[in-house]
């Protein structure tokens, strides 16, 4: 059985012109839609709202999310990461 790593993961947010998203530090996504993304980073709970929102990648190994649409806001809370989120129940 592997074991997880206790190391973290830089938490960068870049954004190009309000239509591109790239994350790292991403931990798990609890839950998304063409509307909202809820993302669980090292930093907190991070919640990415717009239209039109796609994931084009998401690898969690190596903490990188990147996302199109028109992103109206990114807020962050203080909510520590599920011990299984969305795509944990996905890959059972």
């Amino acid at each position: 059985m592997e074991e997880k790593r206790n190391i973290k993961i830089p938490h960068h947010v870049i954004m190009e012109e309000r239509s591109v998203l790239s994350v790292s530090g991403v931990m798990d996504i609890d839950s998304f839609d063409d509307q909202t993304i809820v993302a669980y980073t090292e930093l907190g709970e991070m919640l990415v709202k717009g239209t039109g929102l796609h994931i084009n990648k998401i690898d969690l190994e190596s903490g990188d999310l990147s996302v199109e649409g028109n992103i109206s806001s990114i807020s962050y809370s203080d909510q520590p990461a599920a011990a299984k989120g969305f795509l944990a129940h996905i890959f059972r």
